[in-house]
């Protein structure tokens, strides 16, 4: 009951209309407002969503975010990975947008989220080729605690305590390093809920156009990943970044240098990779949680787009059996960017959430950054030899030394068959039964 009364007071405040000015139209309008909230109230409380709740985290393990260890016995670590996970870019449902080129919609409440988490995962790959290794969002501008009481009112005398021997002193919330908090908000800002926002789910839903999908329609994992890739492809506001989208689950080397290759003496593009796979048949094969695990802890992997079945999730970490993941299930009103200093508050999650591995969806798409050539073999090294040791018999994915073109052409592919590469050998899968265009492994 907490939560519905939580959700139902912000869902409907300042909804009665003025009754001796209203007009005709403006009854349409508040009449599709009040729609969008209830609908919006609806799907928080279907998801169980309430910024009140928090997961319960075990202190006994080690908990695993994106590539760095957390021993949250360690009072240090354990602020360490509060700050980590706030910093991370949240992405939700959002209500009283533009509507949608061709339609009505101002609310992707309901059949958004695969889109949200596409851009949580796309986002997380902007902080790392835009901000210095270790970037953090300013702990002073969210001192709310969780379960694990990560922050204390003790954090802001340390940090002023830091500075003072500078002969320096900050109010909370002040930044060292204020271009860094600028380049934060416009990586946000391109997310915005506009249609002239470059990865803002307006212009994703454009780009969906091309594979059949529109506003309102369920969107996959892999499909979401060809639009992360068109859309980075179409826009000029990250040049020295591309996005690569694996085929048949293999990774084709020279199709990425290709893709990364400059004239001397300029170096390697940017590069995000993602891989969209399917672990299993109706669920999760148990045989490929050792490498989910694997992945996650490296540095180049930027996250997992991934869920529960038709209920899509952002997965991060992980502790024991437990999956970490930021959840776009949670509806909220769009924010004007364009108003200076927005509030950045809600694009960042104070509460880390967690799910038992036997719950994933089998469907999902694995991403991964390198900043350069360099970074990319170092990749290519510690991706395969976490492939190699978890599943050495059939591998999520592979990486191949030709091009996608040398095994095959596209002209040879029926639209419902799916070839994988498998030590030399290519095998035929029907994917008419899958939920998703996924090989089946």
């Amino acid at each position: 009951m907490d939560d519905w009364l939580f959700l139902s007071h912000e869902s409907v405040l300042h909804l009665e209309p003025d009754v001796g000015r209203t007009t005709q139209q403006e009854e349409t309008v508040d009449g599709r407002r009040l729609k969008s909230r209830l609908v919006s109230v609806w799907n928080n409380v279907k998801y169980g969503w309430s910024l009140k709740q928090k997961s319960r985290f075990s202190r006994s393990s080690p908990l695993v975010m994106l590539g760095k260890a957390y021993e949250l016995k360690d009072e240090e670590e354990r602020r360490g990975f509060r700050r980590s996970f706030v910093s991370l870019l949240w992405f939700t449902y959002r209500r009283g947008f533009p509507q949608m080129g061709g339609g009505s919609l101002t609310s992707d409440s309901g059949w958004g989220c695969v889109l949200r988490t596409g851009q949580m995962l796309l986002a997380q790959g902007l902080l790392l080729h835009l901000l210095p290794s270790g970037w953090t969002w300013s702990s002073g501008q969210h001192t709310v605690k969780d379960d694990m009481d990560l922050l204390r009112s003790g954090d802001a005398a340390e940090l002023n305590a830091k500075i003072s021997k500078r002969g320096r002193k900050l109010s909370v919330g002040s930044l060292l390093d204020r271009p860094m908090g600028a380049t934060h908000r416009i990586i946000v800002s391109w997310f915005a809920d506009n249609p002239t926002a470059p990865f803002g789910i307006h212009n994703l839903v454009v780009l969906g156009e091309s594979s059949g999908k529109k506003a309102g329609d369920w969107y996959g994992p892999s499909i979401v990943a060809h639009i992360l890739r068109n859309a980075v492809a179409a826009s000029a506001a990250v040049p020295n970044l591309v996005v690569y989208v694996a085929q048949d689950c293999t990774i084709y080397l020279q199709d990425v240098m290709k893709m990364c290759e400059r004239p001397l003496p300029m170096a390697w593009k940017s590069l995000i990779i993602l891989v969209p796979v399917r672990l299993g048949g109706q669920d999760l094969n148990p045989s490929y949680i050792t490498c989910v695990k694997r992945l996650l802890s490296l540095d180049c992997c930027i996250g997992i787009i991934g869920g529960k079945p038709k209920h899509s999730l952002f997965f991060v970490g992980f502790q024991g059996d437990h999956l970490l993941y930021l959840d776009p299930h949670y509806c909220q009103p769009t924010v004007d960017v364009s108003t200076q200093n927005f509030s950045l508050e809600s694009f960042h999650c104070k509460y880390p959430r967690k799910m038992l591995f036997s719950r994933m969806d089998p469907s999902c798409t694995i991403g991964f950054y390198a900043k350069g050539q360099n970074e990319f073999e170092l990749l290519h090294t510690a991706v395969s030899e976490a492939l190699s040791m978890s599943a050495p018999t059939y591998p999520m994915f592979i990486f191949s030394d030709g091009e996608s073109e040398e095994l095959w052409s596209s002209s040879t592919l029926a639209s419902n068959v799916t070839y994988i590469q498998r030590e030399t050998a290519l095998q035929r899968v029907n994917t008419n039964d899958s939920m998703d265009e996924f090989v089946v492994l």
